[in-house]
């Protein structure tokens, strides 16, 4: 049988001797190549981020207290970390997340209501992050609207600091190359940072994804990080 093939993650000498010293001395972290973390870019909040919370705000978006129908969409696993710029965990920070139904309205009076809007969608939640930094969420695929691609909103808040909007998309979406707001970001590295691959889920017909949001934030600018 043949030996199984290596993974080869390139580095650069300077950073190799780095690892290798760090190592031997027992001084390597999860820190120690920060500078390999990309910053979650911030991106547009958008103009319909809800005037009227809905009653319901779990991050359970695809069931409504107290209705028996639920949302309609391919349903979708939305999981992650918040981490500061070292790759710290950050807990108690609060994650909004808003998006389209499987018609592309919002819950906002404007909308783009090119149809009614889905009665059994949430459209909007929240989560406060665990001791890891982990969050989770939810929901269904977002509809399409005209002028737009695929994407979620979200909304990071960390205490004494105002909400960080950015965007999430999904790989390989046509709309993703015409997409005024994700080609607002000139950097392949930031486009890389906000596209994830949605895997279908064994044995059901739901997507998932895991997305890590790294903020510009370290331990010493009086976030709690999660030990």
């Amino acid at each position: 049988m043949s030996a199984p093939k290596s993974i080869h993650i390139p580095l650069s000498r300077r950073r190799l001797v780095q690892s290798l010293s760090l190592t031997a001395a027992g001084l390597w972290a999860p820190g120690a190549f920060a500078e390999l973390l990309t910053l979650t870019p911030a991106m547009t909040e958008g103009p319909f981020f809800p005037d009227k919370l809905p009653l319901d705000q779990d991050n359970d978006l695809i069931h409504i207290t107290d209705h028996t129908t639920p949302a309609v969409g391919t349903v979708t696993n939305l999981s992650g970390r918040v981490l500061d710029k070292n790759g710290a965990p950050l807990r108690n920070a609060l994650i909004e997340l808003w998006q389209a139904d499987d018609h592309g309205t919002y819950i906002h009076s404007a909308g783009v209501a090119k149809a009614e809007r889905d009665p059994g969608f949430q459209g909007y939640g929240r989560f406060e992050t665990a001791a890891d930094g982990g969050w989770k969420f939810r929901t269904i695929q977002p509809g399409l609207y005209t002028g737009r691609t695929r994407h979620y909103h979200f909304g990071i808040t960390l205490k004494g600091q105002p909400r960080f909007t950015t965007q999430l998309f999904f790989k390989d979406e046509p709309g993703n190359a015409t997409d005024g707001v994700l080609r607002s970001l000139k950097e392949d590295k930031d486009r890389d940072a906000v596209v994830r691959a949605f895997q279908p889920v064994a044995g059901t017909k739901e997507l998932a994804a895991t997305w890590d949001i790294v903020m510009g934030v370290t331990p010493g600018d009086g976030h709690e990080g999660g030990k």
